[in-house]
């Protein structure tokens, strides 16, 4: 007998685009004409998935959260899947801000996809969180193109992909 069709939920964010936007937006405040003789920076730490920005004040860290996500955007990077921390203030008279990448659908979000697909009353559709994903089956395609319509049209704080499809 055949599985039934079924499709995973994931968040995930491309490391690699993660970086080729922050190179772009250094390019960016190194030539930018407010940031001359700044000490503006931007630092990847690829252990923790966190981006440390760096800056005199927190309105030059704001300034450089606007370039990174401009650049980012451009990448389709999804920008929901960021966390921004506090401005806190650092060595030197600066102060920083740290970025969290969140990658994969934690338990939470994991549940109310769950709880939202139930409350849709789609007819035999069922969500399982599996770790850092939900995998959702039912008997029909149809019925699995039709979660997917109404999973897009809802906000749950991360972004979204829909992957692994089997039939």
């Amino acid at each position: 007998m055949a599985a039934s069709p079924s499709f995973d939920i994931t968040s995930t964010v491309d490391l690699q685009e993660v970086d080729n936007a922050l190179n772009q937006a250094r390019k960016e405040i190194a030539q930018r004409y407010d940031f001359k003789g700044s000490t503006a920076a931007i630092e990847f730490v690829k252990a923790d998935s966190t981006l440390v920005l760096t800056a005199e004040d927190a309105f030059k860290v704001g300034a450089v959260w606007e370039i990174l996500q401009t650049r980012l955007i451009r990448r389709n990077v999804p920008v929901k899947n960021m966390e921004l921390g506090e401005v806190e203030p650092a060595a030197g008279s600066t102060v920083r801000q740290v970025v969290t990448l969140k990658q994969g659908i934690d338990s939470e979000a994991g549940k109310a996809i769950v709880k939202y697909l139930k409350e849709q009353g789609l007819k035999k559709v069922q969500a399982s969180i599996q770790s850092d994903q939900v995998r959702v089956t039912s008997a029909s395609k149809d019925d699995l193109q039709a979660a997917i319509r109404t999973l897009k049209a809802h906000d749950f704080g991360v972004e979204l992909q829909f992957g692994n499809f089997r039939g």
